[in-house]
């Protein structure tokens, strides 16, 4: 059995593709956009249990590219809290009503446009320890939560000024582990029934495709003209999850 409902397949396509088009060259920052878009259909427990076989398969990929040009030293300083953040979110999950889920989510996602927009105005210092921890929970909540990760550890690695390859790297390996560590917590609120794992398999086709496109966009579109239309969808369904709750 598989979701059959035919609006969902007309979110979670471009949101497999969004997420694959970003693991492949244009940030994966863009995947923030996936389970926003999905929970306006199914809930948001079920969009992100979905969504997470998915990204195992392309964090294998991905992986197996980098994993020489990573900065394990980074790593070392951003696990531990990463891993909290996964832990936390896990339980909060657990006593979370859907309503909750979504307005959570809703907020999340206005709130990660607002990043967008003032990016440009980040400190330029090197951030400390306890920065690390401060950036890297949050990345672990919010890519346990809703798969969305990237922009938390983003403010926390842009600073290093680490070489692009390396930076690519870092987060590649980085959330290859922060997604097997959210098996844990899926696993444990009975998210992986049979229903999400088939339309799991579904949609796993779509994410080589989605990494092929992201490598062929790369050199052919402009990546501020990319993140300025996934950022207008993520706050057009960010302020729609926000307005059906309240």
């Amino acid at each position: 059995m598989i979701v059959t409902d035919p609006w969902f397949y007309i979110t979670a396509v471009p949101a497999v593709l969004i997420y694959g088009i970003g693991k492949g060259g244009l940030g994966g920052a863009l995947g923030i956009i996936a389970v926003p878009l999905m929970a306006l259909v199914v809930s948001p427990t079920q969009a992100a249990a979905i969504l997470l076989p998915i990204l195992c398969v392309m964090d294998a990929f991905a992986v197996k590219q980098h994993y020489r040009s990573a900065d394990y030293s980074v790593l070392k300083q951003m696990l531990p809290g990463s891993l909290l953040g996964v832990l936390l979110a896990g339980l909060f999950l657990s006593v979370t009503p859907e309503s909750g889920l979504k307005l959570l989510i809703g907020v999340l996602s206005l709130l990660f446009c607002v990043q967008y927009v003032l990016g440009g105005s980040q400190d330029e210092k090197k951030p400390g320890k306890a920065s690390a921890w401060w950036w890297s929970s949050l990345g672990g909540f919010s890519s346990t939560a809703i798969h969305a990760g990237g922009g938390p550890a983003s403010i926390y690695l842009l600073p290093l000024r680490l070489e692009k390859v390396t930076l690519i790297a870092t987060m590649a390996v980085l959330f290859a582990i922060i997604n097997l560590a959210k098996l844990i917590p899926y696993t444990m609120l009975g998210e992986f029934d049979t229903t999400n794992l088939m339309t799991a398999a579904v949609l796993m086709p779509l994410a080589p495709v989605g990494v092929y496109m992201g490598v062929w966009l790369l050199h052919r579109v402009s990546q501020d003209v990319v993140y300025q239309l996934c950022y207008l969808f993520l706050f057009l369904s960010g302020m729609k999850l926000v307005t059906d709750v309240l």
